[in-house]
């Protein structure tokens, strides 16, 4: 798409975005199904084009505050689509699951989630715990690509890593990078298994930097106070996980200098590897280290420490 606005490098975005479902799921009583065109599933707020960027640079994207607009949050279950069930990937000869609605109250002063049941009187608090679902660039090659799908251009990666706090490094392929972003969710399980989180309108501020004369970012990494992480996303499954650990391999090695075999030896026995999702068109995995273990070293030229200054 065209871009709607041009930003500088350095400057403060206040936007907001849609939920996936754009508003037009509100109750129960609606299901997705029905009152959704497949085609408009997951909008996105821009793209924001970036003034200097170039094919090769990194945009970094700190996210200052991720905020819900309302007091309400929805989840669902959609037809041939989660991990347990049959979809169109995995074709069964049974019935989909049931196609049902779930409303979430949100309580911002408290910090909750309010989860209640349909079919009994169970209700508890759940952590209010806000991120995008959908951060990207546009891809390489001129690709037109679902907003539904993740891959090296980051999209719908569906992490809750991507939180206030974070800072996010894609790869520019295109000029002016057209960054988007949007499927708020108040909060989400690792894995998103049922396809669906507790989907969102959201007020958002970020900063936006950009990164140049830097080894290239070939899959979308993040940095927060406490950890690097890297991303891939694919299927199998296994295939993600090898591209998100090849990835902080290399991304070690950048940093450290150290030889290809000695940071395999390290990440292998100091990362973790959350399951961003196992539900979208290709599946996504997150490897992380804690930047203890790099003994200080500033990541992708201090970015991220800027980018979280007042």
């Amino acid at each position: 798409m065209e871009p709607l606005v041009s930003v500088r490098p350095g400057t403060v975005v206040s936007t907001w975005t849609l939920d996936c479902f754009a508003g037009r799921v509100r109750s129960t009583a609606d299901m997705v199904s029905q009152v959704c065109d497949p085609r408009f599933i997951n909008p996105q707020t821009g793209p924001f084009y970036v003034e200097g960027a170039e094919p090769g640079d990194t945009l970094a994207v700190h996210f200052r505050r991720i905020t819900p607009r309302g007091a309400r949050g929805v989840s669902t279950t959609v037809p041939l689509f989660g991990s347990l069930t049959a979809t169109h990937f995995t074709a069964m000869l049974h019935e989909p699951l049931p196609e049902r609605t779930w409303i979430y109250e949100i309580d911002r002063d408290a910090g909750v989630v309010r989860y209640d049941a349909l079919d009994s009187p169970y209700q508890v608090d759940l952590p209010l715990d806000p991120m995008h679902g959908t951060v990207g660039v546009a891809p390489a090659l001129r690709e037109v690509r679902s907003s539904l799908a993740p891959g090296d251009w980051g999209g719908n990666m569906d992490t809750p890593e991507m939180r206030a706090g974070t800072t996010c490094y894609l790869g520019v392929n295109v000029d002016g990078a057209l960054f988007s972003l949007g499927d708020g969710h108040a909060r989400q399980g690792e894995g998103e298994t049922c396809g669906v989180a507790v989907e969102c309108a959201m007020d958002t501020e970020l900063v936006i930097e950009l990164i140049k004369d830097a080894p290239p970012t070939t899959w979308p990494r993040l940095e927060d106070d406490r950890y690097l992480m890297t991303t891939g996303s694919a299927r199998p499954l296994e295939d993600a996980f090898r591209i998100a650990h090849t990835e902080l391999v290399g991304w070690v090695r950048e940093l450290t200098d150290l030889s290809r075999m000695d940071a395999y030896q390290l990440v292998s026995q100091t990362a973790l590897t959350p399951v961003a999702n196992v539900v979208d068109t290709s599946y996504t995995v997150v490897a992380k280290m804690a930047k203890r273990y790099l003994q200080g070293l500033p990541a992708m030229s201090g970015a991220h420490e800027r980018l979280c200054r007042p």
